[in-house]
């Protein structure tokens, strides 16, 4: 079997190519892997699940998985994906686990395991659990029988499920807690993308004091993502514009990233939110090594607006478990992607779009300017990435014309631009990047680039 994990857990179309054999493979697996090092007699996984109608399914299958290997399972239901991670630390699990496909179509879920501390797993076990499922499946077709040489517990020792209905009033708590000021006064648009923060955004907002008018709160299983939410900026921008509100925060499938706009309806991506409160820290002598996190998708502006105040950026490799991991070994508290994931590791151990957002509405209402100011101070290099849908993404480093293509884009961009290329870890795309101070040459080099990737690899 070819690797089942991507760079955010396991994804794939539901009960196509993650099926509920597939996700009881990896309770069971998983289980083992993740829990072999646990002192307790009945460890504990806590299982949550964003909105999209095969939630259900998968959940059964993954806790039928987990409590196959004697696990107990403490099934919290709909709640966003950092809410799974904190409440895995918070109430002392063995280990956590979302079902979700984020900002992905309806179609789509996925499958990501927190260790006890809420961190997402590093690539050595996820390998690890990779294997084990390899070798039960090495046609890749998946029948779990009795002999896998698994532990199999029986009688009283076979895994518990219990139902927590306090994990939502537990998670809206700790994030109002993480904020030392009221928000009386702004009025806020909520996109909730017919998500997993549904109910929480909204709510959270209110309770700290804000005026708030909630969008896309109504899922059906159906309509995740659909035409809403933080890929799809345009709704809450509209909205920004017509309720004359302070500002606007769309939050993706799992609510572990935002977007937010401006009061004129201008979208404030990840770069912005983290200049914004990276600087306000500085400011305050709160940010950890006068330094911030970010990834190689970052606008290059980033750095510069940190550089003029005093601080500086550690660049690090695309997907926020790697910004992480920088933040872990170079003791940092800020970091994030541009897509809106971004970590205050003072509060939460993964990104969370609903903390973010009150992390960004806490300076507005200390600095006591329009967030259209503070993200002016952000100036953003001309950046353009473009997604090529491919037939095939292995190997596409190795393909001598998209090499060539690359490397004449690299001649014409020279020390003031960068080109980045990569696979989609989660989606048969390959994407292109390109940045510099020439939005021209930029568009130049990135279409280039795309048609030869599309003519040596497209659908």
């Amino acid at each position: 079997m070819s690797s089942l994990f991507g760079t955010d857990g396991v994804r794939g179309v539901a009960n196509r190519e993650l099926t509920p054999e597939l996700a009881y493979a990896l309770g069971r697996y998983g289980a083992y892997v993740l829990l072999k090092g646990s002192k307790a007699r009945r460890p504990r996984v806590l299982v949550g699940r964003d909105t999209r109608i095969s939630g259900q399914m998968l959940e059964a299958a993954l806790t039928a998985g987990l409590t196959s290997m004697g696990a107990d399972v403490l099934l919290v239901g709909v709640l966003p994906t950092p809410g799974v991670a904190y409440l895995t630390r918070a109430w002392q699990a063995d280990a956590g686990a979302m079902i979700s496909a984020s900002h992905n179509p309806i179609e789509d879920n996925g499958i990501k395991f927190f260790s006890r501390d809420g961190v997402k797993l590093p690539d050595e076990v996820e390998q690890e659990i990779d294997e084990l499922i390899g070798q039960a499946a090495p046609d890749g077709r998946l029948f779990i029988g009795s002999d896998d040489g698994l532990p199999r517990p029986v009688g009283k020792d076979v895994g518990r499920i219990a139902v927590r209905t306090d994990a939502l009033d537990t998670y809206v708590e700790f994030l109002k807690g993480t904020i030392d000021t009221d928000l009386a006064g702004l009025k806020v648009v909520v996109d909730c993308g017919h998500g997993a923060a549904y109910q929480v955004s909204p709510r959270v907002l209110r309770e700290l004091g804000a005026e708030v008018i909630s969008l896309y709160d109504e899922p059906d299983g159906t309509n995740i993502n659909v035409n809403c939410g933080s890929t799809y900026p345009e709704a809450v921008a509209a909205a920004v514009r017509k309720h004359g509100a302070h500002l606007g925060i769309a939050h993706d499938g799992d609510a572990d990233r935002v977007i937010a706009v401006d009061e004129q309806g201008r979208i404030v991506d990840g770069d912005h939110i983290m200049v914004i409160c990276g600087l306000y820290l500085l400011e305050q002598g709160m940010l950890a090594k006068n330094r911030i996190a970010v990834t190689v998708y970052s606008n290059l502006g980033v750095r510069a607006a940190l550089q003029a105040a005093g601080g500086d950026v550690v660049v690090t490799a695309n997907g926020d478990r790697y910004v992480l991991e920088a933040m872990q070994q170079q003791g940092l508290n800020l970091g994030g992607e541009q897509s809106g994931h971004v970590i205050f590791l003072d509060h939460n151990t993964t990104g969370d779009g609903v903390l973010t957002s009150l992390q960004l509405l806490k300076v507005l209402r200390k600095k006591g300017q329009p967030l259209s100011v503070l993200a002016d101070q952000l100036q953003k290099y001309p950046q353009l990435l473009r997604n090529v849908k491919v037939a095939n993404k292995e190997a596409w480093e190795e393909n001598a014309k998209i090499k060539e293509a690359i490397s004449l884009a690299e001649e014409q961009l020279g020390d003031q631009g960068r080109i980045f290329v990569r696979a989609s870890g989660t989606e048969p795309l390959i994407r292109v990047m390109a940045e510099g101070p020439d939005y021209g040459l930029v568009e130049k080099v990135v279409t280039e680039v795309a048609e030869a990737i599309a003519a040596e690899l497209g659908v």
